[in-house]
């Protein structure tokens, strides 16, 4: 599942009116970051945002599911991929790359302690 450099670049440029992205490499993929916060995956040059009942069926109107890690396993992941006439649209991709990171926020403060 190789991420490239150059994907990686796509990716942040196109977020650039979001906010400063962070990324790091993670299992394989890239990990995205924003305040310090993770809300997005990148794996095999493909972009998965954080998806949750406020946002699940924007993706699911577009055609797409869930991140399955393991292909072999049912298992999948509360991140499903970004269309690509999202990813290429920067204002579009903005406002989706916002309702992730609120679902992240959201999950972030449901955890004990915070």
């Amino acid at each position: 599942m190789p991420v490239s450099n150059e994907y990686i670049g796509f990716v942040v440029d196109q977020l650039e009116p979001v906010g400063e992205i962070v990324w790091k490499r993670i299992f394989g993929g890239v990990g995205l970051y924003l305040d310090g916060l993770f809300f997005a995956i990148i794996e095999n040059d493909t972009l998965r945002f954080k998806v949750d009942d406020s946002n699940r069926a924007d993706y699911e109107e577009a055609g797409m599911g869930p991140f399955k890690p393991y292909k072999e396993k049912d298992h999948t992941m509360q991140y499903y991929e970004v269309p690509i006439e999202v990813l290429e649209d920067r204002d579009e991709l903005s406002t989706w790359a916002r309702k992730a990171f609120s679902v992240a926020l959201a999950a972030q403060r449901k955890k004990p302690g915070k």
